[in-house]
């Protein structure tokens, strides 16, 4: 639960201010030309955004997972680029190390982590290995005090500023499925590592993904996470439960961000004599959109408080991506409806959010993958 809540106000008043004040109005600059300002970066950094999950121990803040997603709900009321650049640190590029990873590694990485000074990035994706991750090819095979990686990752958040890699790779050739995979800790500059062409993507201008290439990349064995291997998948679904929660939560903060404006537009737009806020069809989307918003909100509060308590929330976190997820794609495509013609056009947010949100459905897990994970862990659970 909540430890301090007076703390946590001062703590969401905060970041909600520097949302309205600084961030939204760079958003069309940063959807224009694609990047985030340096100056943004460092007053993200000095707010202590890089550090919200990390432990205090290691310079981060250690929110709880509640006080996460209410700090993940004021973030979100901006460009998703912005909430990108900080989400890997505190999601699944640390989270790896903080569950499994070694003394050595916390301490290592974790306080630059922490501070910004490190960008991390996870690599797990393939070319040929997406929803089904198991099956990934990219290998690490022993070499006296190192591992030589061999492989390409695909669309790979931050990759074009990661200072460090959490890097999933087949350690045993034998083992096809999850067992056989292992996680490294791989620095960015190490021989053997590059990186592809900067992807141009439908939305989240901002926020960059690339591939990464491993070509007999020679990294410690120090950087095994957790002295380990064969534990790598693991690591990375304890990862992503966690991170499909946060996903959850940005997806609730953007789409009453998307809310907002809509109602707005509405109550100043004005047709047949009168604000179309006063038609009953307008007020028809702007009601269904706020209860969505409503339940979706409840249900993170839920599951986060769960996960406070020690609780397992494989499947409720699965519940709150994909409910979450599906719901901000139906605001938007409402929004952009209340805002008519305007809603098409680059003027208004509308038009942006709605190419943002997309990605939210397919990321850190399809829609697809979050039904079936639903319905196995129903199935398992029913099975005598």
């Amino acid at each position: 639960m909540i430890r301090d809540p007076q703390i946590l106000k001062m703590l969401t008043d905060s970041v909600a201010r520097f949302v309205r004040t600084k961030l939204v109005p760079a958003e069309p600059t940063v959807d224009e030309s694609d990047e985030i300002p340096a100056t943004l970066i460092n007053d993200m950094r000095e707010l202590g955004l890089f550090g919200l999950a990390i432990p205090e121990e290691f310079g981060g803040l250690g929110l709880t997972m509640e006080e996460e997603v209410l700090v993940a709900f004021e973030l979100a009321w901006t460009s998703p680029a912005f909430r990108s650049l900080i989400g890997t640190n505190n999601g699944i590029g640390s989270q790896g190390i903080i569950i499994d990873g070694t003394a050595a590694q916390k301490e290592k990485y974790l306080p630059r982590l922490a501070s910004g000074e490190l960008i991390a990035s996870f690599a797990l994706t393939e070319p040929d290995s997406g929803s089904d991750a198991a099956s990934l090819r990219t290998s690490a095979v022993r070499d006296g005090e190192f591992y030589l990686l061999n492989g390409t990752k695909r669309y790979i958040t931050n990759a074009p500023e990661a200072g460090v890699f959490t890097v999933m790779a087949r350690t045993n050739p034998e083992i096809k499925g999850a067992a056989g995979i292992s996680a490294f800790l791989v620095e960015a500059g190490t021989p053997g590592l590059t990186l592809g062409k900067r992807d141009i993507k439908m939305g989240q201008k901002g926020a960059h993904t690339c591939d990464v290439i491993f070509e007999n990349c020679r990294v410690p064995a120090d950087n095994l996470i957790g002295g380990k291997e064969g534990v790598g998948f693991k690591t990375a679904m304890k990862v992503l439960d966690k991170g499909r929660l946060h996903i959850a939560a940005v997806c609730v903060g953007v789409a009453e961000r998307m809310l907002s404006d809509a109602l707005a537009y509405a109550m100043e737009r004005k047709q047949f004599g009168k604000p179309i806020a006063d038609f009953q069809l307008i007020q028809a989307m702007l009601a269904d959109s706020k209860a969505e918003i409503y339940a979706a909100r409840s249900m993170v509060m839920d599951a986060a408080r769960r996960r406070d308590d020690g609780e397992d929330i494989s499947t409720e976190a699965s519940c709150c991506k994909l409910f979450a997820s599906e719901m901000c794609g139906r605001v938007a495509d409402r929004a952009v409806q209340i805002h008519g013609g305007a809603g098409y056009i680059s003027d208004y947010a509308a038009e942006r959010f709605y190419r943002d949100v997309r990605l939210f459905r397919i990321y850190e897990g399809t829609s697809q993958i979050q039904q079936l994970l639903i319905a196995r862990n129903m199935i398992r659970a029913a099975t005598p």
